[in-house]
């Protein structure tokens, strides 16, 4: 293999350094986040309350989406193309799944009084709310990006084998699960 080829592997492609520098982003943005909770935690006001068991289920469904995402990376590398194809379609379908699960979970707090926005809210609700909330919304541009490179799949007539769409989305996926460990470890041990 010839140096230049060599180097030229290395190289990172442009969208993979916007999609770190994006990520860079969204960590700094949590952080700021989850810090100004433990801050606000500390007055007088601050109403405890467990969070339902409906937030462990839709944890255990975005760790399966991830492995189901690198199969699809896997089967992608095989040429499989119909796997590649299924496992991007259970992974949009786990993400959709994820998101069912925390408004049910969102619903379960309101029935037991804890107000997550308006009036009757609490900080701590509030925080909860926009914390999940802006998860919630990270993992629909993960959805978003599934069903899109999914879609070229069935319609591509060629058989180029172009793996940095399902690279980037992969790397964004796992990135919105490890978001929701972190932000589900620290809502239960600290919140």
């Amino acid at each position: 293999m010839s140096t230049d080829l060599q180097m030229e592997k290395k190289k990172m492609h442009p969208h993979q350094f916007y999609l770190w520098g994006g990520l860079g982003s969204i960590v700094m943005m949590f952080a700021g986040l989850t810090s100004a909770y433990i801050v606000k935690k500390s007055q007088a006001s601050w109403l405890e309350f467990e969070l339902p068991n409906v937030f462990i289920i839709s944890t255990v469904v975005i760790l399966l989406s991830s492995f189901t995402v690198q199969m699809a990376v896997k089967k992608q590398k095989e040429q499989n193309i119909n796997q590649y194809k299924g496992f991007l379609s259970v992974t949009a379908i786990l993400g959709v799944l994820f998101i069912i699960l925390q408004i049910q979970g969102f619903k379960m707090l309101e029935a037991n009084s804890i107000a997550l926005t308006g009036a009757r809210s609490n900080s701590a609700a509030s925080f909860l709310f926009v914390i999940t909330g802006l998860h919630l919304l990270h993992v629909l541009g993960g959805i978003i990006a599934l069903i899109w490179i999914n879609f070229k799949a069935f319609s591509t007539k060629n058989n180029e084998n172009n793996d940095l769409p399902v690279k980037l989305v992969s790397n964004y996926w796992h990135f919105v699960d490890i978001l929701w460990v972190y932000i589900f470890v620290f809502l239960y041990w600290v919140g």
